[in-house]
């Protein structure tokens, strides 16, 4: 069995590979990391589109394979936020005919980092270097800005993955135990 992942993300890779082995029906899998384009914004700032994102990635990287997985970060508007904005990950699975869909916990990025997101438009790797909060360019292939916040509590890997469990509970029963 294959499995294709629309990333070349180590934490995203990684974070399949784990998940996978919980699951006996999917534990033989190989997965596989290919090129894939969302078809949204670099940083997406709605579910809709951070969903949208993931479900693009998930089916243009169907081929050869049994399932493929997009996964897609992005600021979703949420009330009674200090800054009106959270970040979450969205996982799309896709089997050639249907998406099952699934959702990470969501979380507050620092305000400076949500400024530079929305009036400036950077993503939230520009965004978590420009505010001071990391050297790293690439902060989202590494522990992630919400490892960063966190003290290493919660790392963008283990959120990844979250995602991911999500989007498996909807699998037909038959195919996942």
């Amino acid at each position: 069995m294959i499995i294709n992942i629309a990333s070349h993300n180590p934490n995203k890779i990684e974070a399949l590979r784990e998940i996978i082995r919980d699951y006996d029906n999917l534990q033989p899998a190989t997965v596989v990391d290919v090129d894939s384009l969302s078809g949204v914004s670099e940083q997406p700032i709605s579910l809709d589109e951070t969903i949208k994102g993931a479900i693009n990635r998930a089916q243009e990287s169907f081929r050869d394979c049994q399932y493929s997985v997009g996964l897609e970060s992005g600021l979703i508007s949420v009330p009674y936020t200090q800054t009106g904005y959270m970040d979450v990950c969205a996982c799309a699975i896709f089997d050639g005919h249907n998406y099952y869909l699934g959702l990470s916990s969501a979380w507050e990025p620092p305000a400076t980092v949500v400024h530079y997101i929305i009036n400036e438009g950077l993503d939230m790797n520009e965004a978590a270097l420009k505010a001071g909060l990391t050297p790293k360019k690439d902060v989202g292939s590494a522990e992630g800005l919400v490892g960063i916040v966190t003290k290493g509590k919660l790392s963008r890997k283990e959120y990844t993955k979250e995602a991911i469990r999500m989007a498996l509970i909807n699998l037909d029963k038959n195919e996942v135990d």
